[in-house]
């Protein structure tokens, strides 16, 4: 059987985190050099986004790892305590982690990512009035840029649409300018409604 398989089964085709049940993906628990079913779990988006900062945390959504944090399987205790304590500033969050037990080696584990230490902060790409930016979306730019290396000038007001976002930069974008592809700094551009 596949580990899929495997995880929708243990997991009753359920989010091994907040229990929802809408577009499950396998999450492999940090760091691992091989995935099995101990290392991996089965979550929703919600939480894998917020996991993964790509979305804002919202601790409301989190408030379930008071029971999660129970969970016999390693990877759901480990990604409940990293959790946990990325929440440690409310005060339901550090009740819990006074709770929480893991051995030695489970802990190990948890802190090898460093992602405890980091608090709830998310770093998401952002236009210039704060709206955030999605892969796919459509700018509008407020400034007129000079494209380096080309002739190139892109004037106020134009449209980029189906945008991509830099992974490694949250501060810039990359689309197609008269066919060229090139990348923009977000606070040059305005989400379009």
């Amino acid at each position: 059987m596949k580990l899929n398989e495997l995880l929708l089964q243990r997991s009753d085709n359920k989010c091994e985190l907040c229990q929802a049940t809408d577009t499950l993906n396998v999450y492999e628990v940090p760091p691992q050099s091989s995935s099995d079913q101990d290392n991996c779990i089965m979550i929703c988006e919600q939480c894998q986004s917020q996991i993964e900062r790509k979305a804002e945390l919202n601790s409301e959504h989190w408030r379930f790892l008071s029971d999660s944090m129970w969970s016999e399987i390693p990877g759901v205790q480990i990604v409940s305590w990293r959790m946990l304590n990325r929440l440690k500033h409310e005060s339901w969050a550090m009740d819990n982690l006074d709770m929480i037990y893991l051995n030695d080696e489970a802990l190990a584990w948890a802190k090898a990512t460093g992602d405890h230490d980091n608090d709830a902060a998310v770093e998401l790409h952002r236009d210039c009035n704060s709206a955030v930016l999605q892969n796919g979306d459509s700018v509008v730019l407020i400034k007129s840029l000079d494209v380096k290396g080309s002739t190139l000038n892109a004037k106020m007001g134009t449209v980029v649409k189906n945008i991509r976002l830099v992974e490694d930069n949250t501060e810039q974008i990359e689309g197609k300018i008269e066919g060229q592809l090139i990348v923009i700094l977000t606070k040059y551009v305005r989400k379009q409604s």
